[in-house]
């Protein structure tokens, strides 16, 4: 199995201390998650995400549940933006204030 990191959106090194550097959107394509985790791993990724920063996200379908539930655990700090809509992926940019 191939393995990806999810780097933080923004320039310079990160606080892990690996030496690697953050650069561009990070792209986190959840198509292949199991959906039982698929949510936590969304919120998880997007808590690694600083202010001012994003996320792009894959999903299979209109994510809508989890866009309801990332404006309720994120107070209208996120917002949100399709780039793609369908038909065998939606991809959204996910921004933090």
């Amino acid at each position: 199995m191939e393995h990806h990191t999810l780097p933080l959106a923004g320039g310079g090194q990160h606080a892990c201390g690996c030496g690697d550097s953050d650069h561009g959107v990070p792209e986190l394509d959840v198509r292949a998650i199991p959906h039982a985790i698929r949510h936590a791993t969304v919120f998880g990724a997007l808590s690694a995400i600083p202010s001012g920063g994003s996320l792009d996200l894959v999903a299979p379908h209109d994510p809508k549940p989890l866009l309801a539930q990332i404006a309720d655990r994120e107070s209208g700090t996120v917002t949100v933006r399709y780039l793609d809509e369908g038909p065998e992926a939606w991809r959204l940019r996910l921004t933090r204030a």
